[in-house]
């Protein structure tokens, strides 16, 4: 028995797209000034979507057509004799054109047969495809995503111009194999990238090329995903090692491939997760050409199961834990790539968050401990271990150097030094040659994951330097029992304090069990963030905002932390 149609879902798909093309179909003589090549192919699909849905209030419109026209003939100007295309910051880039590539052939396979009126945007997207095939075949790659949305590219252009020297060139990238470790996460481990590039190329490719182990690829990265989201339904990026690293992602992009799958697999948790992605409404206008090049997703969505409490991951790829019950939803992490590549990098992951808790409406969005320690940044773990259930212990051990006087074999008249990077900062003085005083400073945090959130133990050990916790509060409440320092800062020192947002609290107390007691309010020099010399020396800055509590005084310290989440019962309806 055929699985039902869900028509709400085509019709909410096909009001969003109605939402960007009518105003395009409105004028369409109106030249697109300032569009990027990729929103100008967007454009096109989405104007060439609505015409062919009958869910659509342009279906079948000729100013659609009309608009699609005056866009592609930007298109096509917008294509430089190399086939790719010009704009953004990547110049000459076969991978930001196979972004577009990628849009143009959709469009061409909904436009192609689909009645005379469309015959002459079949012919303009053939010509800016086949111009764009020689670049795209031979063209390379910077990112491990690009990859994929290349290899997609030549596949669809293979789909609808077939040419077996462009399934050579995709068997070739991907005998590469593809970037997913064991626990299911690519090598950015971004949910934006998972979600607008591997996945969907991975989809596209194991349809053109038959692989199953493409499509299971993106299952596995689903099934992971679903363990990321979080109560406010966003996925956790603190882990990945590009751009999201530093904001919230939504669940939304990753709705039409839980969808196709909870359809194609009946898996009920993809059921759920497609439901999570819709539940703040419909406003993707791709998904309305996405309905009709896989009809698979027009389908009704077999029953969500039940989202089971408490659970339990940990990633040791990533080395990030997540622990959800009823009342807490935490997130301890410790996968940071600073302490083993000694830098800021883009490409790395870089985030000095190491947990989160959400309880409600009352979020505690980062934990994060800075030291003053040579200027090296925050506190980001170089190790993770579990010790036991529950339990977690993140370590890193900083090392500075003070250099000797080079040895004699070593010295020049000239005085003439390479310049070297000592990890710290660089300097023409030869660093490898010199015999070196080191000086060292571990910090050791322990965490036991509790069913109403954590317990922290904190240990830090060396010299007697400054050193400050901050907690970082979503907007919205107000700390209850620390003393304010101003600009959206408090201090904490004796007794407890609580967050609260409506009926949603989290309670915060800490405890000195060696050392000296902790900074007053009027230790500002100690009770700061210091985002580390990597960002100062250019005079940026990773801190957080919001309302941010600080905990902090002169190390060597240990302490407890303990950090409560209390909701009140939720009638079950």
């Amino acid at each position: 028995m055929p699985t039902p149609l869900d028509h709400e879902f085509v019709r909410a798909a096909a009001r969003a797209a109605d939402r960007r093309a009518a105003p395009l179909a409105a004028r369409p003589d109106e030249e697109p000034a300032g569009v990027p090549h990729r929103g100008l192919a967007w454009r096109v699909k989405t104007l060439v979507a609505a015409y062919r849905s009958p869910d659509s209030a342009l279906h079948g419109s000729g100013r659609a057509v009309a608009a699609a026209t005056t866009h592609l003939r930007a298109l096509r100007a917008a294509q430089t004799t190399t086939g790719l295309f010009a704009g953004g910051d990547n110049v000459q880039s076969p991978p930001d054109s196979a972004f577009t590539v990628n849009d143009v052939c959709d469009a061409h396979v909904l436009a192609a047969g689909a009645g005379p009126e469309l015959d002459g945007v079949t012919a303009a997207l053939a010509e800016i495809a086949d111009a764009a095939t020689g670049s795209l075949l031979t063209g390379g790659v910077h990112t491990p995503n690009h990859r994929w949305e290349l290899c997609a590219a030549l596949a669809r252009l293979h789909r609808s111009f077939p040419d077996d020297r462009l399934l050579d060139r995709v068997a070739e990238w991907l005998t590469e194999g593809v970037d997913i470790d064991a626990e299911g996460l690519y090598s950015e481990r971004s949910a934006n990238y998972a979600a607008h590039v591997s996945n969907p190329s991975l989809l596209l490719l194991a349809e053109v090329l038959g692989r199953a182990d493409l499509r299971d690829a993106v299952v596995r990265n689903l099934a992971t995903t679903l363990d990321l989201i979080r109560p406010d339904g966003t996925v956790e990026t603190v882990l990945s090692r590009r751009q999201d690293q530093h904001g919230p992602f939504p669940l939304a992009p990753y709705l039409p491939h839980y969808r196709l799958l909870a359809i194609r697999t009946g898996r009920g948790d993809f059921a759920r997760a497609a439901r999570l992605a819709e539940a703040g409404g419909i406003d993707d206008p791709d998904l309305l050409a996405q309905t009709l090049l896989t009809p698979d997703l027009c389908h009704a969505l077999p029953d969500p199961a039940p989202e089971t409490l408490p659970r339990d991951r940990y990633l040791p790829t990533a080395r990030l834990a997540a622990h959800a019950s009823a009342t807490a939803h935490t997130v301890v992490y410790g996968g940071s790539d600073v302490p083993e590549h000694r830098r800021v990098r883009s490409g790395l992951a870089c985030n000095p968050t190491f947990l989160r808790l959400f309880a409600g409406d009352a979020v505690l969005d980062a934990v994060r401990l800075s030291r003053g320690f040579f200027d090296l940044g925050p506190f980001r773990a170089a190790t993770m271990e579990r010790p036991a259930d529950h339990r977690y212990r993140l370590t890193e051990t900083l090392t500075a150097a003070y250099y000797q006087p080079l040895p004699k074999d070593h010295r020049r008249d000239d005085g003439a030094y390479r310049l070297v990077d000592d990890g710290r900062f660089s300097a023409s003085m030869a660093f490898p040659d010199r015999p070196r005083d080191e000086v060292s400073h571990t910090t050791t945090v322990e965490v036991e994951l509790r069913e109403d959130g954590a317990d922290l133990r904190i240990d830090i050990s060396g010299p007697r330097v400054p050193w400050a916790l901050e907690l970082t509060f979503r907007p919205g409440g107000e700390p209850e029992g620390a003393v304010p320092l101003g600009d959206g800062r408090w201090c904490l020192t004796n007794g407890p304090m609580t967050y609260r947002v409506g009926d949603d609290e989290i309670r915060v107390e800490a405890a000195v069990e060696a050392g000296e007691p902790l900074a007053g309010p009027d230790r500002g020099e100690v009770l700061r963030y210091d985002p580390g010399q990597d960002h100062t020396v250019v005079g940026g800055t990773d801190a957080t905002t919001g309302n941010r509590v600080h905990i902090g005084g002169m190390g060597p310290h240990t302490l407890t932390v303990a950090l409560r989440a209390r909701r009140p019962a939720r009638m079950k309806g």
